[in-house]
C-alpha cells in the first residue's frame, strides 16, 4: 500500500502494468486491444475485418488475464475456432499465452497474443470480494513467505526439512510507453513466437474462472472444464475410480454407468479445502474401455458431469480414452496439462500431489482389505512427475502409509553405458558365411541391433513378419547361403524345434550356426513394446499383445551348443537415444 497525495490508500494493480494485444496475421490493421478481466468478443465485424459467412458475429469471447499474462479462449459460433494445435468446439474453452496463434475459424484470420507494459497509474483498492485469491490469502500490505499456504502447510504431517524453500516474489517495475508506442512496438514484432512465460511460484498464481462447461477431444485424450475452475501453479491430482468414487454394488467393476457413489463421505469436503486455499483439483483416469467400444464417450462425459455436480466443486477431468502417451503412468495428461490447460501459469511441483488407489499395495495391507490393488500405476504416474503420493485412505481418511512394492523392472536404472554383449572377445561379425539365429522376447531389441551390428555388413536379414511362414523363412536362408551370404534370422525362435530348422540349413550348407541370445527379460519386454506402441510412425515393429509376450515364456528353452550351435553370444538390451525427449519418455515408468 501507498499514500496518495490526499492521505488516502491506494494499491498498484498489477493489471495496468501489462497491456494485452491481439497483433492481426493476414493483413495489416490495428493490433486489438484486450482490457484486463474483459470479456471481448470477436467475429465477423469491422474490428475483425472478416466478411466470411462461416464466421459468427459472435464467434470468439477473449478474457484477458494480465496478471499472469495469459487468455481464456471459448468458441461461441458453430465453425471451428483454433489456438495453436488445439481445436475448439461450440462452447469449448483453452488457454492462450503470448506467441501463441489464435485462427478465428476455420484455420483463417490469424492473430498472435502479444504483452506489453504499459505506465502503471495508481487505483482505488479493489474489494476482497473482487479479487482472484482466497480470503484468507488477501494479506493487507506486503505479502510474506508465511502468508502462502504450501502443500506441505495443508498436509501438517510434513515436516519442516521436507518444505520446498519458496522463490522469490516476482517484481514488477513501471512501464514509460505511451498507447502510441505501445502499438507500433506490437506492430513490429507480429511474427513473434514465444515458448510462453515463466511464472514465479511464491504466491499463489490463478486465472480467469473457466466461463462454462466444455468437453474437448485431443485424439485419445478428452478433456472436461467444469464452470468455475480455475488455474493455478499448485495442483491436487485424483484418480477417479477408486479413489474418488466406488460401485455402489459393491463388485469391483461398475455394472453400468449409474453404477456409482462418493467413496468416502469426507471426499466432497476436501476438495473444496484444497480450492479454500489455492490448488487446482484435477482428476486423471483411464478408460480403455472407450477405444475397446465397451463404454460409449457420450455415456462416460454424462457420467463424470453428474460425479462433479454431486461433489459440487469445480474440477478439470483428463481422460485417456485408449493406449498411448496419454495413458497412465506414462505423463502424456500431466504434461498436456502443464503445457496446454493451465491458461499458460507454470506449475510448482513440488507444491502439487497425486492421489490414487492404484499404489502397489500387498494382500492383505489393512485388516479389512484382503485384495491387493490390481496395479501401481498411480504411483508410478506420481513417480515418473516428481509428485508427492498418496491413497485415498491416506488422504481422506489420515491413516497412515501403507506397504508397497514397486515393479522389479526400473526403467530409470538402465544403463546406456553397459557391456553390449559377451562374452566380450567375441567377434559379432564373422569374417566366414555362417547363419545366425535371434532368440528373445518379442520387443526385446533383436531388430535394431541385427539390422545394426549384421545387416549393414551384408547379412541377409530374414523375419517372419515379413515373409509371412516359417518355409518361406527357410527357403529364402537356403537361398542366401547357396549365393554365398551370410544370413540372421530375426525371430523369436523360443523353442527347439523353431531354431533346429536354421541349424539344419547351417549344416546342409557346410557353413556354423551361431546363436545371439537376447537377456532382455519379460518385465523389459512390456516397457520396449509399450514404448513402441507410443512412438510407432508406420515403420519397423509394431507393437504385440501381452499375450504373444507371455507365449514366449511358455514355450522358451534356453539355446546350447548342443543344439549344434558353434558358439551362443548374450546379447543386453542398452538403450541408447539420440533424441532426448524420446529417451525422457523410454525412461518413464509405463507398464504396472
Amino acid at each position: 500500500m501507498c499514500k496518495s497525495p490526499g492521505g488516502k490508500n491506494v494499491s498498484l494493480s498489477l493489471s495496468l502494468m501489462m497491456e494485452c494485444y491481439l497483433l492481426c496475421q493476414d493483413k495489416e490493421q490495428e493490433p486489438i486491444f484486450l482490457p484486463h478481466g474483459t470479456a471481448v468478443i470477436l467475429g465477423r465485424d469491422p474490428k475483425t475485418r472478416i466478411t466470411d459467412r462461416k464466421c459468427s458475429r459472435q464467434q470468439v469471447e477473449l478474457v484477458a488475464d494480465c496478471d499472469n499474462k495469459s487468455v481464456r479462449v471459448t468458441q461461441l459460433g458453430v465453425n471451428p475456432t483454433s489456438v495453436e494445435n488445439v481445436n475448439l468446439s461450440e462452447g469449448s474453452s483453452t488457454g492462450m499465452v503470448e506467441g501463441n496463434m489464435l485462427c478465428v475459424v476455420n484455420g483463417l484470420y490469424r492473430y498472435t497474443l502479444f504483452f506489453s507494459e504499459a505506465k502503471a497509474k495508481p487505483s482505488p483498492a479493489p474489494d476482497s470480494s473482487s479479487l482472484q485469491v482466497p480470503p484468507e490469502e488477501q494479506a493487507v500490505g506486503p505479502r510474506t513467505s508465511s502468508a502462502k499456504r504450501t502443500l506441505q502447510d495443508y498436509f501438517s504431517t510434513a515436516s519442516n526439512e521436507d518444505r520446498p524453500k519458496r522463490g522469490k516474489k516476482a517484481k514488477t517495475e513501471d512501464g514509460s510507453e505511451s498507447e502510441k508506442e505501445t502499438a507500433a512496438k506490437a506492430q513490429q514484432t507480429k511474427s513473434k513466437t514465444a515458448a510462453g512465460p515463466k511464472q514465479e511460484t511464491s504466491g499463489m498464481l490463478r486465472a480467469q474462472p473457466c466461463p462454462k462447461d466444455s468437453w474437448e477431444e485431443h485424439g485419445t485424450l478428452m478433456v472436461f472444464n467444469k464452470k468455475g475452475v480455475q488455474a493455478s501453479n499448485k495442483i491436487v491430482g485424483f484418480d477417479i475410480d477408486g479413489t474418488i468414487i466406488t460401485t455402489k454394488s459393491g463388485k469391483a467393476f461398475a455394472v453400468n454407468v449409474n453404477d456409482w457413489r462418493i467413496l468416502y463421505p469426507e471426499v466432497p469436503q476436501k476438495l473444496k479445502d484444497l480450492l479454500k486455499n489455492g490448488f487446482k483439483v484435477v482428476f486423471f483416469t483411464n478408460q480403455l474401455g472407450i477405444s475397446r467400444g465397451k463404454l460409449q464417450p457420450k455415456d462416460f462425459r454424462a457420467k463424470a458431469e453428474a460425479i462433479l455436480e454431486k461433489l459440487g466443486v469445480p474440477v478439470q477431468v483428463f481422460v485417456a480414452t485408449g493406449t498411448g502417451i496419454f495413458r497412465k503412468p506414462v505423463l502424456g495428461m500431466w504434461d498436456f496439462l502443464r503445457e496446454k490447460a493451465n491458461d499458460g501459469i507454470e506449475v510448482d511441483v513440488e507444491e502439487c500431489l497425486y492421489v490414487g488407489d492404484a499404489a502397489g499395495r500387498p494382500a492383505n495391507w489393512a485388516p479389512d482389505r484382503k485384495k491387493k490393488d490390481f496395479s501401481c500405476s498411480d504411483r508410478l504416474f506420481a513417480l515418473n512427475a516428481g509428485l508427492r503420493f498418496l491413497t485415498p485412505e491416506e488422504f481422506f481418511l489420515g491413516w497412515k502409509p501403507a506397504p508397497f512394492e514397486l515393479p522389479s523392472f526400473d526403467p530409470r536404472k538402465l544403463d546406456a553405458t553397459g557391456l553390449q554383449y559377451e562374452p566380450s572377445s567375441a567377434q559379432l561379425v564373422s569374417p566366414s558365411k555362417e547363419v545366425v539365429v535371434a532368440v528373445g522376447f518379442p520387443a526385446a531389441g533383436k531388430s535394431t541391433f541385427v539390422k545394426a551390428q549384421l545387416v549393414s555388413k551384408g547379412y541377409t536379414y530374414i523375419n517372419r513378419d515379413t515373409l509371412g511362414t516359417w518355409q518361406k523363412c527357410v527357403a529364402t536362408c537356403e537361398e542366401a547361403l547357396r549365393n554365398g551370404r551370410s544370413v540372421v534370422v530375426d525371430n523369436t525362435n523360443p523353442d527347439l524345434e523353431s531354431r533346429g530348422r536354421y541349424i539344419e540349413c547351417a549344416r546342409t550348407a557346410g557353413v556354423p550356426a551361431r546363436c545371439f541370445l537376447f537377456t532382455a527379460s519379460i518385465e523389459q519386454a512390456k516397457h520396449n513394446n509399450r514404448f513402441r506402441e507410443m512412438t510407432y510412425t508406420g515403420k519397423g515393429h509394431v507393437s504385440v499383445n501381452n499375450m504373444v509376450i507371455h507365449g514366449y515364456k511358455n514355450k522358451f528353452v534356453p539355446p546350447s551348443p548342443s543344439e549344434g550351435f558353434s558358439e551362443v553370444l548374450k546379447i543386453h538390451f542398452v538403450p541408447r537415444f539420440d533424441d532426448p525427449q524420446l529417451e525422457a519418455l523410454f525412461r518413464q515408468f509405463s507398464d504396472s
